[in-house]
């Protein structure tokens, strides 16, 4: 098993960053931090280390000395699991009818904390979504083989996965698709002759993305934690939400730092205002089902000929190679699919599958998202042109998994939260919620704007 240092030094050069950086990361603690016998604090450390430290590099190059990032592996770790409280109450994440079901000759993971998702997933048991209970469900999806239904779902438009080994993974076209590609991807696009991109010079007192305009639009877990990032090292990050689309209650915790602004880009008028934005932005995040942004006119293609020099970032469930290209997908899916869960349930000893301790495919995903807008704003600072980077929570599981097993790491006590949590005002009440891991040894990470609602801001830039 590598540590941590090790591990940060594998992401921070393929990211194509200036190894005299890698001195100024300082890592403590070692796994296992939480009960999993998968090493989820080093992912957990390695991926918030190397987001914060290019953020620090491209302060660098826009003016700023080098600084210190210190990270803690139980803090990076408790931070991932991305616990929260709202008015001292905190949501369950999952609908009643999420998780795992037992199927004729396995396992299938649903997941339905949508309503569209959850009521198209009980029809496919031909049950009522007005009258279906969790039994009711459990009952008709018994007589089910698992692969039968993950086929249906699929073609339905729907998010199911059968549960398999890592054996079974590897052997499918997908797994073998994911397998040969790296854990993610930062390449030049568009009009090469594009000139870096304006940034105003960075003082020794401000945070090192100060100054830098991010669009964010994605929804689920792993694309919010990498804007809450950005805007933790300073950038001005602004949600675009479309006011038809429903969030998930983590909306709360990921928003922090952030703008956030409605836009329908089913219409005219709110392409026009992602148009206006666009043309002022250095980064744009997006985590559309592949080809969904491309039909709204906003592929990374057609961002390089609107704004020459942006950074675009695209995430995926299961990457652009293979026949899972095109799935939807969540963390929990993706688990189940590539064999984590089923690996873990082997380790605990009770045959019964076992999800990892926190959404980790998301959120180590989130912060290589922020990693790689930063790696290629400083690429983009030193040669010029438009830049398209690449995630997936399926690259990021695939690396997981390389980085070994934890002996008895299952034995792990799960710790206290208490001492990483910190409390502030926002617009959906009073919120409690873990502090960010990355210590910047000159300008701390922080979020200076409260956490609001979608459509709580204009969609123009401050």
């Amino acid at each position: 098993m590598k540590n941590a240092s090790e591990v940060l030094g594998d992401i921070w050069r393929q990211a194509g960053l200036p190894e005299e950086a890698l001195p100024f990361a300082r890592l403590t603690g070692a796994d296992p931090v939480l009960p999993s016998s998968f090493a989820v604090g080093t992912a957990a450390q390695s991926t918030v280390a190397a987001a914060a430290l290019a953020a620090c590099e491209l302060g660098h190059v826009r003016g700023a000395a080098r600084q210190q990032v210190g990270v803690d592996m139980l803090h990076a770790a408790l931070e991932c699991t991305g616990w929260f409280s709202l008015d001292g109450q905190v949501p369950d994440p999952w609908d009643a009818f999420s998780g795992l079901y037992r199927c004729a000759d396995g396992w299938v993971r649903v997941h339905a904390n949508f309503a569209h998702h959850r009521d198209g997933a009980l029809r496919l048991l031909k049950l009522d979504p007005a009258t279906a209970t969790r039994a009711d469900a459990e009952a008709v999806m018994a007589t089910w083989r698992a692969l039968d239904f993950e086929e249906a779902a699929a073609a339905a438009g729907l998010v199911a996965t059968a549960l398999r080994r890592f054996d079974e993974w590897d052997a499918t076209p997908q797994g073998r698709a994911i397998a040969a590609q790296p854990l993610f991807t930062i390449e030049r696009i568009g009009d090469d002759d594009a000139s870096p991109l304006a940034m105003p010079p960075l003082r020794e007192d401000q945070r090192p993305l100060s100054g830098l305009r991010v669009l964010d639009l994605t929804r689920v877990l792993a694309g919010p934690v990498g804007g809450r990032a950005l805007a933790a090292y300073g950038a001005d990050v602004m949600l675009v939400n479309s006011p038809n689309l429903p969030n998930i209650s983590a909306i709360a915790d990921t928003s922090r730092g952030k703008l956030s602004a409605h836009a329908d880009l089913q219409t005219e008028e709110g392409r026009i205002a992602l148009r206006r934005l666009v043309a002022d932005a250095h980064v744009f995040v997006q985590g559309y089902r592949p080809g969904g942004i491309e039909a709204r006119g906003f592929g990374p293609e057609a961002l390089a000929r609107l704004r020459p020099g942006i950074v675009c970032v695209s995430l995926s469930a299961y990457g652009t190679q293979g026949p899972w290209a095109n799935r939807r997908g969540f963390d929990s899916l993706v688990q189940t699919a590539m064999g984590f869960n089923h690996a873990e349930g082997q380790a605990a000893g009770d045959g019964k599958p076992k999800p990892l301790p926190m959404q980790i495919l998301d959120e180590a995903t989130g912060y290589l998202i922020a990693l790689g807008a930063a790696a290629a704003l400083w690429r983009q600072r030193q040669e010029g042109g438009s830049w398209h980077v690449q995630v997936s929570l399926a690259q990021t599981g695939h690396w997981l998994r390389g980085l070994g097993r934890v002996p008895d790491g299952l034995s792990a006590p799960k710790p206290d939260l208490q001492p990483y949590v910190e409390t502030s005002d926002s617009g959906f009440g009073r919120l409690a919620a873990l502090r960010h891991s990355a210590q910047l040894q000159r300008t701390p990470a922080a979020w200076v704007r409260p956490s609001m609602p979608p459509g709580s801001h204009p969609p123009v830039w401050p």
